[in-house]
This record gives C-alpha cells, sequence and structure tokens, in this order.
C-alpha cells in the first residue's frame, strides 16, 4: 500500500515526514527544485504503509475567464457576471503538478496536510482536483492538526477526517 501525502510548503513536508519517520525518510527530488519529496514507512489502517510525502507552494491552480472573456476590451463588463470561469496551472507551478500526477498513480489513497484555515481547505481541494483527474477512485483524507509537533502530528494520522467542502467553497 502506498499513501500520497501532499503539505502547502515544503518545510511542513519535510517536518511532518521527519516526525512520522522518526528521521528515518528517504529524500529524493521533485521536478520542482523547491518542493521535495519524502518517503519512508508508517504503520496506518492496521497495516504497514509506504509515504510519499510532498508539497506545493500554496495555491496550485488560478482562475480566469473563458477565452472569449479575458481580454479587458472583448465585452461588455456586465456579461462578466454570468460568463465561466475556469481552472488552470499556471507555467511556473506545471512541475508541481507533473510531480503530483507522476507520485499519485502507485497510490491508493492522498492525504491532505495544508494549513487547517479555508485558504488551505481550498488549496487541499486543488491538490485532489489534479490528482484525482489521474486516479479518480482514490480514497482521500483530510489530517487536521495546528503544529508540528510530534504530539500534533501524530494524533492527526490517528483521526483522519474528510475534506470539508463547505470550507472550500466559502473561499
Amino acid at each position: 500500500q502506498k499513501v500520497l501525502c501532499v503539505a502547502e510548503k515544503n518545510d511542513a513536508a519535510r517536518g511532518i515526514a521527519d516526525i512520522l519517520s522518526n528521521s528515518r525518510m528517504r529524500r529524493r527530488e521533485g521536478m520542482s527544485k523547491y518542493n521535495k519529496i519524502y518517503e519512508f514507512q508508517y504503520h496506518l489502517f492496521n497495516q504497514n504503509v509506504t509515504w510519499i510525502m510532498t508539497s506545493v507552494s500554496g495555491h496550485l491552480l488560478g482562475h480566469d475567464f473563458k477565452a472569449p472573456f479575458r481580454k479587458w476590451h472583448s465585452c461588455n463588463p456586465l456579461v462578466l457576471f454570468d460568463a465561466e470561469i475556469e481552472k488552470f496551472c499556471p507555467e511556473n507551478y506545471m512541475d508541481i503538478k507533473r510531480t503530483l500526477e507522476r507520485e499519485v498513480q502507485p497510490c491508493q489513497a492522498l492525504v491532505i496536510w495544508t494549513d487547517c484555515d479555508r485558504e488551505g481547505e481550498n488549496i487541499g481541494f486543488e491538490i485532489i482536483h489534479v490528482c484525482k483527474a489521474v486516479k479518480p477512485n482514490l480514497q482521500v483524507f483530510r489530517a487536521r492538526f495546528s503544529e508540528i509537533t510530534p504530539r500534533a502530528i501524530r494524533s492527526a494520522c490517528e483521526n483522519l477526517t474528510q475534506p470539508d467542502p463547505n470550507v472550500n467553497d466559502a473561499v
């Protein structure tokens, strides 16, 4: 069994992996030089599981109007209230997106380790969107923690929840 874990920042991913692996993680490069991958074994759901921990760098996706509405003078501004908006990955985050797409392939589950605020929940749903595009049947969990300490991180692992779409929608 393999689990992909994604934090909001590389420092958080490294700290969480260090705690859960008892400093026995293996580090490798992701496609983005700023977002490393930490691999280790951890006991989850009554079995030893390979954890693949990585990170994004804040928001992974951007939002914009669909093509005919993107230019400032292309339409009457009033029509923008009803115009469709699309999500896209900005070019400078494509390496992070490709890392997630590659790393999720052998995994059975995804654990979101973003900050436990509205913005973090929204970033978590962006990660879910990217990963489920590759693996639609992926199980998804949310780790809830307020600090990166052994007690808080282990407690978050023992009490995984579901991501909250209501908090995501509030952003």
